[in-house]
């Protein structure tokens, strides 16, 4: 089954390599907030599934939120417009915060949101995601914890998609050009 819906894409990152660098980055996340509790906001919809195998890796007790922004519809380009489609609604004044991306693209749709979280004054505001991809970088965030970096590609896979498509896939794929 899993076979024909991968069929024509090209694997970037087995689960295996997913499943490691997760517990790497859990392991990292827990020894900095040892005696925190930090809020993780993961954003949707592709951040879920990092969000879910990230949190069951740690060793902290953490508050999940989800915030929904969007600059793609169903276009494999960005549009340049942000939409905040859904807000998180945990109150973070004086807490410590990570966003928890699926993949930092143009880094708009990021820049935006950080902006609008530090205005709500938390204690800190970090960010960690899965997949780095400066191919079309506009805005360089500090990345304080970092899966992979792929260089360029359109990705699916492991939460990422493709108009709806291709999110349940355990590992990362690139849609080969159509042009």
């Amino acid at each position: 089954m899993a076979e024909n819906v991968t069929k024509g894409l090209r694997p970037v990152l087995t689960p295996d390599q997913i499943s490691d660098k997760v517990r790497e980055l859990a392991e990292r996340i827990s020894d900095d907030y040892a005696g925190e509790t930090p809020l993780m906001v993961a954003i949707l919809k592709g951040g879920f599934v990092f969000l879910s195998d990230l949190v069951r890796a740690m060793a902290i007790p953490v508050e999940i939120d989800f915030a929904q922004i969007s600059s793609y519809g169903d276009e494999t380009e960005s549009s340049g417009r942000i939409r905040v489609i859904k807000d998180i609604t945990t109150p973070i004044a004086g807490r410590h915060v990570i966003v928890v991306e699926d993949i930092i693209d143009t880094g708009r749709t990021l820049k935006h949101y950080l902006n609008e979280l530090r205005a709500r004054g938390p204690a800190s505001l970090k960010v960690c995601a899965l997949i780095n991809k400066p191919e079309r970088r506009e805005f360089t965030p500090d990345i304080d914890y970092l899966g992979f970096t792929i260089p360029r590609g359109f990705l699916v896979g492991y939460g990422l998609d493709r108009a709806g498509r291709f999110r349940e896939l355990p590992g990362v794929y690139e849609v080969p050009d159509e042009g």
